[in-house]
């Protein structure tokens, strides 16, 4: 197996930013190569995306017919890094709010963790920049709630800048990840701290969007209430595989 890492960095309408992002994440270590999985983005991201996979042979892109949701396009991108000889596969915001330096603290702590998770509340602080305060509430408490429900050991369950091992995406049945907004996170790591793999965090800080927009709306806060207590069930039932 290669010491290699895939990042996989979905996209819908970021093309304000996608010109600097994969190249501050290329910079950050010579063994990373880049997944750029665009749902159909109108606004030209996907030709974008061509342009630099044309120039940079680190550089891939996936295109999918249409905006499917988060949680379907890290599915794919996944399922794209198994087929090939990754060590790491991360996921990472396009938009800056995951700072690319951070991912070199990731992969330190998978030497000790299987899967490692950048916290914005590691260690009883707060590290977001510009959030409304409505926003943070609703984060914080959401991750107090998932923890509640569930019983997952972080501090941060929501969040979406991560390193997998290749062995714990190898364990999880991606087609029967049921969750696709922000849920899906909590949904894969539930799966992978059921399955016996360790978890790990590592404190990031998280700076909201300066280009662009959010694709947060109120059906992914309410897929995320609901999912939790599924995930239980399935668990108690001993029908999550």
């Amino acid at each position: 197996m290669a010491d290699r890492g895939l990042v996989v960095v979905p996209t819908y309408n970021e093309c304000e930013n996608l010109p600097q992002i994969i190249p501050a994440i290329l910079a950050i270590d010579s063994r990373y190569d880049v997944l750029i999985v665009d749902d159909g983005s109108p606004d030209g991201t996907g030709q974008l995306a061509d342009a630099m996979a044309a120039s940079d042979s680190r550089v891939n892109v996936m295109h999918r017919a249409r905006k499917e949701g988060l949680g379907r396009a890290y599915r794919a991108g996944f399922e794209w890094a198994l087929t090939r000889d990754y060590r790491w596969i991360f996921e990472m915001d396009a938009d800056f709010s995951h700072d690319p330096k951070f991912l070199s603290d990731l992969l330190y702590g998978s030497e000790t963790a299987d899967l490692v998770l950048g916290s914005r509340y590691a260690r009883g602080n707060v590290n977001v920049i510009n959030w409304p305060m409505s926003r943070l509430l609703l984060s914080w408490f959401a991750n107090k709630y998932v923890r509640w429900v569930t019983g997952l050991p972080l501090t941060d369950a929501t969040g979406g800048f991560k390193c997998f091992r290749r062995e714990v995406l190898q364990a999880i049945p991606l087609d029967q990840v049921r969750s696709n907004g922000y849920a899906f996170q909590i949904e894969m790591s539930y799966r992978a701290w059921k399955k016996g793999f360790t978890l790990g965090e590592v404190p990031i800080v998280f700076v909201d969007r300066i280009e662009g927009t959010s694709k947060m709306d109120k059906r992914i806060v309410r897929e995320a209430i609901w999912i939790v207590w599924w995930l239980r069930l399935q668990a108690m039932l001993g029908k999550l595989k």
